[in-house]
């Protein structure tokens, strides 16, 4: 059975804007309003996935499988902006990931993927 990917969305510490330089260049549309995020993808549960972030979890040969931004300025799972999103394949989440991080980016929301 092939493996389930599921994407996930990830409220930042608004702080990240001001102290992270490649976010804000990443987000020069952002006006203040909406939230900071980040958007992932993953095969395991978002929750898994977000303690992987927020622990700076790595891999056996020591990789880090965590986004720093997301261990520094994790604040909680915001699941209203991926629930809808059914189980996909690998290549379908990555495409999903990128294009729901553009659409919120066009909501006025400042997002980082990877």
């Amino acid at each position: 059975m092939p493996t389930v990917y599921t994407v996930y969305v990830i409220e930042l510490a608004r702080k990240v804007f001001t102290e992270d330089r490649r976010f804000r260049e990443a987000n020069p549309q952002f006006n203040g309003v909406l939230e900071c995020l980040y958007v992932g993808m993953t095969s395991k549960t978002p929750n898994e996935r977000f303690m992987q972030h927020r622990t700076g979890a790595r891999n056996t040969k020591g990789h880090k499988l965590s986004s720093d931004i997301v261990r520094k300025y994790g604040r909680y799972l915001r699941p209203s902006l991926y629930q809808h999103i059914g189980p996909l394949s690998r290549e379908e989440a990555f495409a999903v990931e990128k294009g729901l991080a553009l659409e919120l980016r066009r909501k006025g929301y400042a997002v980082w993927t990877n």
